[in-house]
C-alpha cells in the first residue's frame, strides 16, 4: 500500500476529494438500485452496486494512468484527437443508440465488449484541451479574427453542431466553457462578442430549419422548447413530474434526512440514480448532507484554481481551468435542476451519479489536472535536490 501512495503524484487534496466523492456515491446509487432493478424486471440490486464499482475502479485507473503522462503531451494529442472525435460524433449521429428510453441517439456501441459510450463527453474534454493549446500558442502576440477562424473556431463549430441535434444542454455548456476559457486566455473581447453572435444566429437557424423540415434530421427541438416553456409557465408535463417528485424528496429530507437507503421517492422519480440523484441524497441525508456535498465541489474548484495558478506555463494554467471548471459547473447545474433553479438538462452529478461514460470522462479530466500538478511537484523536487547538492547554494542561504 505504501508503494502505491508513493507512486501517486499531484495535488493530494484533489485525490482526496475525488476519492471521498466516489466512496460516498455507493450509498445513494445502491439505494436507488431498487428502482433500477424494478424497471429492468429484476430483483437483484447488488448487480448495480458491482457495476458502479467497476465503473469507478476503471475511472480511478484512468486518473492514475493519465496523471503519469507529462501534460505537455496533451498539446499534440489534442490535435490528433479532434479529427477522431469528429468522426465518432458523425458515427453517433448516423448509428447512435437509445439508452434508458432517452429520446436521443447519444451513444455508440463498443464492438466485442457489449458496452455503450457517449461520445459527446469525450468530445467535451478533447475540445477544451485543444482550445487551451491554441490560446497558449497565441498568448504573446496579437491575432486577427480571420486568423483564428480556421484553427480555433472551425473545430469548435463542427464539434458543437454535431452534438446539438441530440444534446442541447451539453452543447450549451461546452460553448459557455469555451467562451469562459477564451476570456481567461486573453482572446480579444470584440472577437468573443462576434463569436457569441454567430453562435446565437447558428442556433436560431438550426431551429428554423429543423422546424421547417422536421424529418430531415433527428433532433430534440420540441423537447428543448417544451422544457423551457414548462420551466417558465409551470405546465404539467413529464419534466414537471420529475421536478415535483424531486421537490417532494428534498422537502422530505428536512435537516438531517430520513437516513441511508430510506428514500421513498426513489421508487417514483425517474433517473433517480443519475440526473436526479441529488434529490435522493437530500432526502436521505438532509440539508446537511446536501450542503456538505456542495462544499466538496466548491473545495474541488478551489484546488483546481490553485493548481492552475501554480503552473509555470500558460498552457498548464489554461489546461487545468479548461478541463476542471466544467466538472464543477456540471455539478452546480445538476443541483440547480433538482431544486428547480434551472430547466431539466440531463446532466449527471460528477463522480456521484451512475453511468460509465460520465465517470470515466470526469476521471480523465481530473487526471489531466493532476498531471499539471505533478509536473509542478517534480520541478520543486529537482530544485530542492540541486540546492542540497550545491555547497555554495547552502552557504549563501545560510548567510
Amino acid at each position: 500500500m505504501g508503494q502505491i501512495f508513493r507512486n501517486i503524484k499531484g495535488d493530494r487534496l484533489i485525490w482526496a476529494i475525488a476519492a471521498l466523492l466516489a466512496i460516498f456515491s455507493f450509498l445513494p446509487v445502491y439505494s436507488a438500485a431498487s428502482n433500477l432493478a424494478y424497471v429492468g424486471g429484476s430483483d437483484n440490486t447488488f448487480t448495480f452496486f458491482v457495476k458502479h464499482f467497476m465503473h469507478l475502479f476503471l475511472g480511478f485507473a484512468i486518473i492514475y494512468g493519465v496523471h503519469k503522462v507529462p501534460y505537455r503531451y496533451f498539446r499534440g494529442l489534442s490535435m490528433i484527437m479532434v479529427p477522431i472525435v469528429l468522426v465518432l460524433l458523425v458515427v453517433t449521429m448516423l448509428q447512435g443508440t437509445t439508452i434508458d428510453g432517452a429520446n436521443a441517439s447519444r451513444w455508440i456501441q463498443i464492438p466485442f465488449v457489449g458496452m455503450s459510450f457517449q461520445t459527446s463527453t469525450l468530445a467535451a474534454v478533447v475540445l477544451m484541451v485543444y482550445v487551451a493549446r491554441y490560446l497558449s500558442k497565441i498568448q504573446d502576440r496579437e491575432v486577427t479574427f480571420t486568423e483564428t477562424l480556421l484553427p480555433l473556431w472551425a473545430p469548435v463549430f463542427f464539434t458543437l453542431i454535431l452534438i446539438l441535434p441530440a444534446n442541447f444542454s451539453t452543447t450549451a455548456i461546452m460553448f459557455l466553457m469555451v467562451m469562459i476559457l477564451a476570456f481567461i486566455g486573453g482572446y480579444p473581447l470584440r472577437y468573443l462578442a462576434v463569436i457569441i453572435g454567430i453562435g446565437i444566429l447558428s442556433l436560431a437557424l438550426f431551429v428554423l430549419v429543423a422546424k421547417a423540415f422536421p424529418g430531415a434530421i433527428d433532433n430534440r427541438i420540441d423537447t428543448w422548447m417544451s422544457r423551457i416553456e414548462n420551466f417558465s409557465n409551470g405546465v404539467d408535463t413529464e419534466a414537471d413530474y420529475q421536478i415535483e417528485k424531486a421537490k417532494i424528496a428534498i422537502a422530505s429530507g428536512d435537516i438531517f434526512g430520513r437516513g441511508p437507503g430510506k428514500s421513498q421517492q426513489k421508487n417514483f422519480l425517474p433517473q433517480s440514480s443519475s440526473d436526479f440523484i441529488f434529490a435522493i441524497i437530500i432526502e436521505e441525508y438532509g440539508l446537511v448532507g446536501g450542503l456538505i456535498l456542495l462544499a466538496m465541489y466548491c473545495w474541488l474548484l478551489f484546488r483546481i484554481v490553485i493548481v492552475s495558478q501554480k503552473s509555470d506555463t500558460v498552457f498548464g494554467k489554461l489546461l487545468v481551468l479548461g478541463v476542471g471548471l466544467p466538472i464543477v459547473f456540471q455539478a452546480l447545474i445538476n443541483m440547480a435542476v433538482a431544486v428547480e433553479l434551472f430547466p431539466v438538462t440531463g446532466q449527471t452529478l460528477p463522480l456521484i451519479s451512475s453511468g460509465g461514460t460520465s465517470i470515466w470522462m470526469t476521471c480523465l479530466a481530473i487526471g489531466i489536472v493532476l498531471s499539471v500538478s505533478a509536473k509542478r511537484e517534480a520541478d520543486k523536487d529537482k530544485e530542492a535536490e540541486s540546492f542540497d547538492d550545491n555547497p555554495l547554494a547552502v552557504l549563501s542561504e545560510a548567510l
